[in-house]
């Protein structure tokens, strides 16, 4: 070996003019692939949790609009309902009334059969009342009627109808409430 060549093999030798510049080491090397793989891997695992995260959003969303698809076709003819009910209120208040002529009291009930049967197909089911415990949720108390001749809280007489569309409250029947004076 001679000594006139650098021992050290990290440094170059200098040439004229220009400074001794150390190499890279093999070490030094080694320091920038881990660090540039760590990195990497956790840019990896970030981009990997956000692809899930995105995912689930996205399957949220699709249940989301599926239900709120079959919600609105289950449910859109409810406004057309709601607006027959007062026809099938009155087909009810002309049944209660004498009628001399058979044939017309025969045809309205007839009618109020036909229009009853449709709504029931369609999902429109009444709400029992009368003789029923007070329920807030489907009763609408209109007058209090104090009494002790039957249970606190019992429906007394029903005024208006109560109907419920597909398990849902359409329109709450309209009551008398027996309550303790």
């Amino acid at each position: 070996m001679n000594d006139e060549q650098p021992k050290d093999m990290s440094e170059a030798p200098a040439t004229d003019g220009e400074e001794a510049v150390p190499a890279l080491t093999l070490e030094g090397e080694l320091q920038a692939v881990i660090a540039d793989r760590d990195r990497l891997a956790a840019e990896r695992a970030d981009l990997h949790d956000r692809l899930l995260r995105k995912q689930a959003e996205f399957d949220n969303f699709r249940r989301r609009s599926e239900r709120d698809r079959y919600d609105f076709l289950q449910f859109a003819g409810m406004d057309l309902v709601r607006d027959l009910l007062p026809v099938l209120d009155d087909f009810e208040r002309a049944l209660k009334v004498e009628c001399a002529d058979t044939n017309y009291a025969k045809g309205v009930e007839l009618i109020h059969q036909r229009l009853s049967e449709i709504l029931r197909k369609m999902g429109v089911e009444p709400i029992e009342a009368a003789g029923k415990p007070f329920d807030p949720n489907v009763h609408e108390a209109v007058v209090r009627f104090p009494t002790d001749e039957v249970e606190d809280q019992t429906v007394l007489e029903e005024f208006q109808k109560g109907y419920n569309f597909k398990g849902k409250l359409l329109r709450p029947a309209m009551v008398k409430v027996a309550v303790r004076p």
